[in-house]
């Protein structure tokens, strides 16, 4: 089984592209989902940011409000990363277990969106394939502000705190550019799952994990009966 990475800056298209990948039938792996379940009523990250950021953050339910403590540590660079030192850890564990998961039920490659690939560089060595998403900036701003009601001030803020697209682009296998519309969009992803499908990757690394393992269960096997003929003699 093999990765391959869905990324790009805010309000670029992402879910659009990973959508069909999901509707495929490949699975994926949404890194924002699990940023809010890992902040869940009572986590060890909730409790965390509870404890750092105070209960103006939080919603009378108990609940983290994302929009409140977004605009918090958006304006704030040493509280955005105490934010991530809080919840990344706990994200990447998420996702570790779901990889694991996904390699026993015998997935020939798994899809992760990850919106902060490059930022945090934590599972950049593992992923084999990369796909960026992009688009023009006049376009990602107005998507920004219309989605999450922000200021023309706020949504350049919440860009500019991002690496430039363009640094992501050069770092990728695939680049999608989403500024012509969702069809568009669509044709480009599908001509790079046909790519994905075609390729035999997924047989040289369950190859690599299956010699590795057959190496460690006789070098196990060599010194339990070295440890043999030893005490029976």
């Amino acid at each position: 089984m093999f990765l391959v990475a869905v990324t790009g800056n805010i309000a670029t298209g992402k879910s659009t592209v990973c959508k069909v990948f999901r509707d495929n039938g490949v699975p994926l792996i949404d890194a924002d989902l699990i940023a809010r379940q890992v902040v869940d009523i009572g986590t060890a990250a909730w409790k965390r940011i509870k404890a750092e950021f105070g209960d103006s953050v939080f919603k009378e339910n108990g609940e983290v409000d994302r929009i409140k403590l977004g605009q918090l540590v958006f304006n704030d660079v040493e509280k955005r990363k105490l934010l991530n030192y809080i919840t990344h850890p706990e994200i990447h564990r998420t996702i570790y277990k779901q990889i694991v998961k996904h390699f026993l039920l015998g997935a020939n490659f798994v899809v992760l969106d990850l919106p902060l690939l490059f930022e945090t560089g934590m599972l950049i060595p593992y992923i084999h394939k990369i796909i960026t998403v992009t688009c023009e900036e006049d376009i990602q701003l107005t998507r920004l502000m219309d989605r999450n009601g922000l200021s023309e001030a706020d949504a350049k803020k919440r860009i500019s705190v991002q690496m430039p697209i363009e640094k992501k682009c050069e770092q990728s296998h695939f680049i999608i550019d989403n500024s012509s519309g969702q069809v568009d969009t669509e044709e480009q992803a599908l001509k790079i799952l046909e790519l994905l499908l075609e390729s035999n990757h997924h047989w040289k690394i369950r190859g690599l994990i299956l010699a590795t393992a057959a190496v460690f269960v006789s070098g196990i096997a060599w010194i339990l009966n070295y440890k043999y003929k030893i005490f029976s003699e």
